[in-house]
């Protein structure tokens, strides 16, 4: 199979993209269209990549007929809900060939300021969206709503829907799985109740997804739904993809739902590259530029974000704990060997490079990596990892109790263990090796330079499906920084990937807590999101939960909602609880 370069990623995002719009100021001619065709705003309006000075804006206008023929959209972007006070106005064509998406990137705006924006064609109007761009300078404060993993038959997005109330966030971090490219069918992932939650996809798009044609209805039939539409109108994203948005457990040059008969990864890689590029509001891949999905936000002289691609440019295939497991147990010696092998690449020399850079010239008080992958090193026993890795989960919350129970004797100084009940709690592994854990060399260099530049890290993470709060330390156990994971929006989480009843669910929280040394916090059953305050004193997470995804009527959650926070400087940097 080719490798897939730079030059490929600059052929999707043309794609996806056309020509770039750019916007710098009111146009000098009043739009006029003598095109008689009926045209409809199906997929309202979203906005993204903001910057102090722009923003990106995206529609997407269908005509009634004549689909070969592009359609006229003019924009209106203004000061005021009331558009009185114009400040950008122009037009571009909607055309079959991207779908008859319109992206317009418009620059020249003030910083930390809200825009109100639209866009008409000859005979309709779309809703009226509201962006914001970033601050600059002094900034006291920074709120950021983290989602990822919105699984469309799993249920409803409830979780959208809680976020679009809010009027207290200045963007959305989306950490991927934006879409998934499974079937509804009832045995899917996740669908077992999308028939009866009328969740399921029409007849021309329930299938796996393979090629473009696909991709995009499937983003079609997300973007139709009213929550996800109500949260883009408000609020801009920052988004990275994560595996889904192509196939799972993706990498470089493969992915394991990436099977035989399914013609050439190259060629699906692309074309689901190029949906995304049509469909999120995103800044295409510019040659020149040495940025790719990979680019930095500044909040100001608070916050820079750097958000990553851990997924398709740079990682090697994951290991699997199969290859590894003999007749006598997990053949350890040569798995310690392989996981941190300086060979094994996760963000690939080009990226890793740019992060370095970029954290040694940013002289912002918080460093924040958004990313997909949990970061934090999740190492548990190794007899227990046998059964899940085999997935042979009969009598596994009997096994994680006992293991528990003897960890926390270790932690007592209990003098009466015994060797073999030291060897079960010591002898431990990774859990989960498509994360940071199974590219260990990579995740040394990153902290390492974030701890040589004294630099006051936090990590942003999705893709479990569950909440977590890590200590991020470095292989010689010093403290380097924090993570906090969200939930996803829909996906299913632990609880039904280890077949666990809800009323072992806290149990196994507890144990996963104590077994796991530099976790803090876990929500392995819910959903939900996660908003990060930061200002110049600390970085504070704050998780809520929804009480259901299978019904609109929802609550949330607010006996499980939960906050940590971190402070900046040398000695602090570790995860706290947040005092009320």
């Amino acid at each position: 199979m080719t490798k897939l370069t730079r030059r490929d990623f600059l052929k999707a995002s043309a794609m996806g993209m056309g020509a770039v719009v750019v916007s710098t100021g009111l146009a000098g001619c009043v739009f006029d269209s003598d095109d008689k065709r009926s045209t409809e705003f199906t997929h309202g309006v979203a906005s993204g990549d903001p910057l102090a000075d722009g923003v990106v804006l995206w529609t997407r206008a269908i005509p009634n007929r004549d689909f070969e023929k592009p359609v006229s959209v003019a924009w209106e972007v203004a000061t005021d809900s009331g558009f009185e006070n114009l400040v950008h106005s122009g037009t571009a064509e909607a055309r079959n060939a991207h779908d008859f998406t319109v992206k317009v990137d418009v620059r020249g705006l003030a910083s930390g300021q809200t825009y109100y924006y639209r866009f008409h064609t000859s005979d309709s109007q779309s809703s009226v969206g509201t962006t914001l761009t970033l601050p600059e300078g002094e900034v006291d404060s920074v709120r950021l709503a983290v989602v990822s993993c919105a699984n469309y038959p799993a249920g409803y997005f409830n979780v959208y829907r809680e976020i679009s109330k809010r009027d207290d966030v200045d963007v959305i971090v989306h950490l991927g799985d934006y879409i998934y490219e499974y079937s509804s069918a009832a045995d899917s992932y996740g669908a077992g109740d999308a028939a009866a939650l009328n969740r399921t996809f029409p007849s021309d798009n329930d299938l796996e997804l393979i090629r473009l044609k696909h991709y995009r209805r499937r983003y079609g039939i997300y973007r139709a739904d009213a929550d996800l539409q109500a949260l883009h109108s408000r609020v801009p994203f920052i988004a990275v993809w994560d595996d889904h948005e192509i196939a799972n457990d993706a990498w470089e040059n493969g992915a394991g739902n990436h099977n035989s008969g399914e013609g050439d990864y190259g060629t699906r890689k692309l074309e689901a590259l190029q949906a995304y590029f049509e469909w999120m509001p995103i800044r295409p891949v510019i040659e020149g530029n040495d940025e790719a999905i990979f680019r930095t936000f500044r909040f100001g002289n608070l916050v820079d974000l750097h958000m990553l691609d851990t997924r398709h440019m740079g990682r090697d295939e994951q290991l699997d704990y199969m290859d590894y497991f003999t007749a006598a147990g997990l053949d350890q010696a040569r798995f310690i060997a392989d996981v941190g092998s300086q060979n094994r690449t996760l963000l690939g020399a080009e990226q890793l490079l740019w992060l370095q850079t970029s954290l040694g010239y940013s002289a912002a008080t918080w460093q924040v990596l958004g990313q997909q992958i949990l970061m934090g090193r999740m190492n548990l026993p190794a007899e227990l990892l046998g059964k899940i890795a085999t997935e042979d989960f009969d009598g596994l919350p009997q096994m994680l109790g006992e293991l528990a129970q003897l960890k926390g004797r270790q932690l007592a100084n209990d003098p009466t263990l015994t060797p073999t009940e030291l060897a079960r709690i010591d002898t431990v592994a990774p859990y989960n090796l498509d994360a940071w854990d199974g590219y260990q060399y990579e995740r040394e260099v990153v902290l390492g330079a974030a701890k040589a530049l004294n630099k006051n890290l936090v990590v942003l993470a999705g893709d479990t499906h569950n909440a977590w709060a890590n200590n991020l330390k470095d292989f010689n156990g010093n403290q380097i920084g924090v993570e906090f994971a969200t939930a996803s929006v829909s996906s299913p989480g632990l609880e039904e990937y280890l077949e666990l009843p809800q009323e072992l669910i806290g149990g196994a929280e507890q144990g996963i807590g104590l077994l796991v040394d530099d976790l803090d916090y876990l929500n392995i059953n819910q959903r939900g999101y996660m908003v990060v305050t930061f200002t110049a004193q600390e970085a504070r997470a704050d998780w809520y939960f929804v009480d259901t995804i299978k019904s609109r009527e929802y609550t949330i959650d607010t006996a499980r909602s939960a906050s940590r926070m971190v402070r900046p400087g040398a000695g602090n940097r570790r995860v706290e609880p947040v005092t009320p």
